[in-house]
C-alpha cells in the first residue's frame, strides 16, 4: 500500500482535499455537538474531544511539513489554534462541566474557512 503525504495529494486535486477536510470537520462538529445536546460526561465526549484532537494532530503535522505551501503566516495562525484545541480539548475532558462550546465554535469557523 503506497502512503502518499498531505501535500500531495492537495497538489493532485486541491477540491478533493478541500472536501475532505470539511468532511472531517463536519464529523467532529456532529460529535462534539451531539455530545454538547446530551450533556454526555461519559465516552461520547471523550469520543467526540479524541476525535477533534486526532483532526488537529493530522493538520498540525501537515502544517509543520516544510512542503507546505500555505503562506507562512497562516501556517503559525493554524498551528496556534490547533494547539489551543488539544490544550482546550485537555481541559473540557479534566472538567465534565465545562462546556464544549468554544471547541465548536472554533472548529465552525475553521470548516466554514475551508473552500
Amino acid at each position: 500500500m503506497y502512503r502518499f503525504s498531505y501535500s500531495e495529494i492537495l497538489e493532485d486535486a486541491p477540491q478533493l482535499a478541500r472536501e475532505r477536510e470539511r468532511t472531517a470537520f463536519d464529523r467532529a462538529l456532529h460529535l462534539l455537538r451531539s455530545a454538547e445536546a446530551k450533556d454526555e460526561t461519559g465516552a461520547e465526549r471523550i469520543a467526540a474531544v479524541a476525535f477533534v484532537q486526532d483532526l488537529w494532530n493530522v493538520l498540525i503535522r501537515d502544517l509543520l511539513d516544510p512542503e507546505n505551501a500555505l503562506p507562512d503566516a497562516l501556517k503559525a495562525d493554524l498551528v496556534s489554534i490547533g494547539v489551543w484545541i488539544m490544550r482546550e480539548g485537555g481541559a473540557v475532558l479534566s472538567a465534565p462541566e465545562r462546556s464544549l462550546t468554544a471547541l465548536i465554535e472554533v472548529n465552525t469557523s475553521i470548516r466554514d474557512g475551508l473552500q
